[in-house]
């Protein structure tokens, strides 16, 4: 009873965290839709963010492959070892880390070009300016990664969870600040480049901020001395590095496809600004469900892959999977059912005017049928992980990346940045799509090989229940689709946000009562998730 009340305690901490961390970044991307919208300073900062980004998400971010490394390593040593092992993966992580650091600087202009060969000269001019201005976060990325995991492993869940909030905070208030001294115009062409700077320098700010945070709690438990260890064969840090060296690889692989995505983007006006949206919408609930499900997983399956607890490895990765189905499925089916009124909702106002909430909206839409294979694919990461293999995940990786040009060039239509015409006219949607495509095949991929590597694992069952899920999702999503419409909604914002409420409280309740008569009785954990932890015993 105790393991069980510690991981309710840890899923109600990393919730509550991650839920005021989501909200904040809400907040961040509302303040920036209405001073930006879709204008040349947000669109250019999605270029720029992506390369030092993909840092930040690789190494720094929560359940990311560093992270991940560090928790199922150091959450079986003793503290003093663990120590030892975060300051020589310091020292070893941040050496190269600099000087990738250096070469985002110096490489700005050709890096930008790279990601983005269909941009305007003024939209590429301001994306190479913010790029010299994030480089560090490369180097910081690292520092957080190594910290949060050390954190993680001793039980520390607090500071992970809210880190995100103090950079959204930042952020908030430096585009406040330009917005009031601009006198509400800084969507203007004119005040592109300050804004432009504006956003990067907040960003850097934030970044720095995620790292400082950490060090009082690590100090704390002996673990935050600054010292240079250059001890590389010790075996847990030869440990660290065998787990996260191929799982940094395949979650890299991963983030190429947001390169991919943003190359052909570049000839779309606006469409990078527009992903980013649209993704928000997205990752907050995703986010917010994954963390509680996934944190206290990882050390879950961890500590359960001895050949006699394989039972219960069956039962938690099961539990996993169809408790991410059962949080995903009637979100996506929200998402679909109720595109545009939530993007008129959330964003619609300032610089963010109808032809962008178009847009958002059909990437909405497009990124909700998507959403049950999202952390599904997730959760199965995880487990390799948690058995020491990161190879496979790798493996599909790679072979994602090819499959994700194909289907960019496929489903996006319109000229290629370079010149070619693709068959289908998806336009910015198709990029949205062509990731739901690479999630699903990848996601049954690794089922297939956890098959092969579980013999019991019983597929057919899982698979019965996921499609209970769906049916369950489908019939929810169409009767929120007829009740919006049909519906007399009053007129202005409190007319949607009655129309979006209502609405997603009738989808939710229909889904819980459909879920549960067709016998899937992780659906009435759901309800439980954010209340009371995610049950795992």
């Amino acid at each position: 009873m105790d393991v069980v009340r510690s991981l309710k305690d840890i899923a109600l901490v990393v919730t509550l965290g991650t839920f005021l961390s989501k909200v904040g970044g809400l907040g961040r991307q509302l303040v920036i839709a209405a001073a930006f919208g879709v204008g040349a300073a947000y669109d250019a900062y999605n270029y720029a963010y992506v390369l030092p980004g993909f840092f930040l998400i690789l190494l720094g971010g929560i359940n990311g492959p560093l992270h991940s490394a560090m928790v199922s390593v150091l959450s079986r040593r003793p503290r003093e070892e663990s120590a030892y092992i975060l300051a020589a993966l310091n020292t070893t992580v941040s050496a190269p880390l600099l000087m990738v650091t250096v070469v985002l600087v110096l490489a700005a202009d050709p890096l930008i070009t790279l990601v983005g060969p269909g941009l305007s000269p003024d939209v590429h001019a301001i994306a190479a300016m913010q790029l010299r201005v994030m480089a560090p976060m490369a180097l910081l990325a690292g520092l957080i990664g190594l910290g949060f995991g050390s954190l993680n492993a001793a039980n520390e869940f607090w500071i992970p969870a809210i880190s995100p909030l103090m950079s959204s905070l930042g952020l908030i208030f430096s585009v406040g600040l330009l917005w009031w001294w601009a006198g509400g115009g800084i969507g203007a062409p004119t005040l592109a480049m300050l804004g432009g700077v504006v956003l990067a320098v907040a960003t850097l700010v934030g970044a720095f901020v995620q790292w400082l945070i950490q060090l009082p709690t690590l100090m704390r438990q002996g673990s935050g001395k600054l010292k240079l260890v250059w001890y590389w064969t010790h075996p847990g840090v030869r440990e660290v590095w065998r787990v996260m060296g191929p799982a940094t690889l395949s979650s890299g692989m991963l983030q190429i496809n947001v390169f991919t995505d943003l190359f052909f983007s570049s000839a779309i006006t606006g469409a990078a600004a527009g992903l980013s949206y649209a993704n928000l919408l997205v990752q907050t609930p995703l986010g917010l469900i994954s963390n509680a499900l996934l944190v206290p997983l990882l050390p879950t399956f961890a500590r359960l892959t001895a050949p006699r607890d394989r039972p219960q490895l069956l039962a938690r990765i099961r539990q996993g999977l169809i408790l991410s189905m059962a949080s995903m499925v009637p979100i996506g089916a929200l998402f679909i059912a109720l595109g545009a009124p939530i993007v008129a909702l959330v964003y619609e106002r300032g610089a963010f005017d109808s032809a962008a909430a178009q847009l958002v909206t059909a990437l909405l839409m497009a990124y909700g049928l998507g959403m049950p294979v999202y952390l599904g694919r997730d959760v199965l990461v995880r487990v390799f992980y948690a058995l020491g293999d990161g190879t496979t995940p790798f493996r599909f990786s790679l072979v994602g990346i090819g499959l994700n040009l194909v289907f960019d060039w496929l489903l996006v239509g319109g000229p290629t940045p370079w010149g070619n015409q693709s068959p289908l006219n998806f336009g910015a949607p198709g990029l949205v799509l062509a990731t739901v495509g690479i999630n699903f095949v990848t996601c049954l991929a690794l089922l297939l090989e956890l098959k092969r590597c579980l013999p019991t694992l019983t597929l057919t069952l899982w698979g019965a229940d996921a499609a209970r899920l769906l049916v369950a999702g489908l019939l929810s999503g169409v009767a929120v689709w007829g009740f919006s419409v049909l519906a007399d909604w009053p007129l202005g914002w409190f007319g949607l946000l009655a129309q979006v409420g209502l609405s997603s409280v009738l989808g939710l309740a229909l889904f819980g009562l459909l879920g549960s008569a067709l016998g899937v009785s992780e659906v009435r954990d759901i309800g439980k998730m954010f209340l009371r932890g995610i049950r795992l015993y």
